[in-house]
């Protein structure tokens, strides 16, 4: 392969590559002309990355060593690797905070010519918000779950480097689309006639489909006003969950049964759900914390730093963002 000084093909890292976001940011960097190379760990399925063309690096984001030589020369680096759901705190900072110091060191020490390391946070990292105000770059994180809190961890790791790396860190809300496995589970009891709304009170969330986010990240690496800053990437309207039912019905083809549970309710299915978990090695996918997301009254965050600094805003509506989904899970058997 010709050098990168011959051919001025940008090389681009992505950890995370064979996850749900992360092999979209690798799609399209591809389609960017980008050499990309991805980290995962040896356990990983490589099956969004079948026959595509990229480097796979099965390193894992522990071995700083092992990391050096996907890190060393490349122009860009998407951290998008985390952990969403573990059984105690030193997971969440063995799976979140801990490999993005070690990418922090490893590009200090190999790379002096980095571009741009983009790290993807999380909206929990800043917390929930409230119906009548949403929540901004400038407001005090307040996160409410020790995942929330191993994301803002991670933040503040990635901002004491800033002056030495070139550090943007995105924050995105609820994301869907192809390949997700955690809002398709609202796809799939949809299916079935079944739609759940939490609570009785009016509930306000921003989402955003992964193709857009993906394009935002992108703009977020390669603007030279971003080095140093923090940007929800999100959608530019707030949808309550009756305007995400009517989409997803609008894409079926047809409505489901929707009920409300009550917030005790809805604790008391986590706590049954934890109280299992305790007899398994795997983490409960719906918990006490995750209740305690689900019951906020809001989820909403200001896109227009975002749009104001970047240029960033959403292209896909929910409608359609709804339809090439569940047309991508029909076509692939998930529904």
């Amino acid at each position: 392969m010709q050098s990168q000084a011959m051919n001025n093909q940008m090389i681009s890292v992505v950890t995370g590559a064979s996850g749900f976001v992360g092999s979209h940011v690798v799609d399209f960097l591809i389609e960017q002309g980008h050499e990309v190379r991805c980290i995962i760990r040896k356990s990983s399925s490589r099956k969004w990355l079948a026959e595509k063309n990229v480097k796979i690096y099965d390193c894992g984001l522990d071995d700083t060593n092992l990391m050096q030589e996907p890190l060393k020369d490349c122009d860009y680096v998407f951290h998008v690797a985390g952990l969403v759901k573990a059984k105690h705190d030193v997971d969440y900072y063995n799976g979140n905070v801990r490999p993005t110091i070690n990418i922090l060191k490893v590009l200090e020490a190999v790379n002096p010519g980095l571009k741009r390391l983009v790290v993807v946070s999380s909206q929990t990292a800043a917390g929930p918000s409230l119906l009548d105000r949403v929540t901004n770059e400038e407001d005090i994180p307040n996160p409410i779950t020790r995942y929330g809190k191993s994301k803002r961890e991670q933040e503040e790791n990635v901002m004491q480097w800033s002056d030495k790396l070139p550090v943007t860190i995105v924050r995105p809300p609820a994301v869907y689309g192809e390949r997700d496995t955690e809002i398709y589970l609202v796809f799939k009891t949809f299916k079935m006639g079944l739609m759940t709304k939490i609570g009785f009170n009016k509930k306000l969330i921003s989402i955003i489909y992964v193709k857009d986010l993906v394009r935002g990240i992108f703009l977020a690496a390669t603007n030279e006003k971003s080095k140093g800053q923090i940007y929800f990437i999100s959608s530019n309207r707030y949808y309550n969950w009756d305007e995400i039912g009517n989409a997803i019905s609008l894409a079926m083809g047809r409505d489901a049964l929707r009920i409300r549970l009550p917030h005790f309710l809805v604790y008391g299915v986590a706590a049954v759900a934890e109280l299992f978990s305790t007899f398994s090695s795997k983490a409960a996918t719906f918990n006490i914390e995750k209740a305690r997301d689900f019951v906020q009254e809001a989820w909403t965050c200001d896109y227009r730093k975002a749009e104001e600094e970047i240029g960033f805003i959403t292209e896909i509506s929910l409608e359609e963002g709804m339809k090439r989904t569940i047309s991508w899970y029909k076509e692939n058997k998930w529904l």
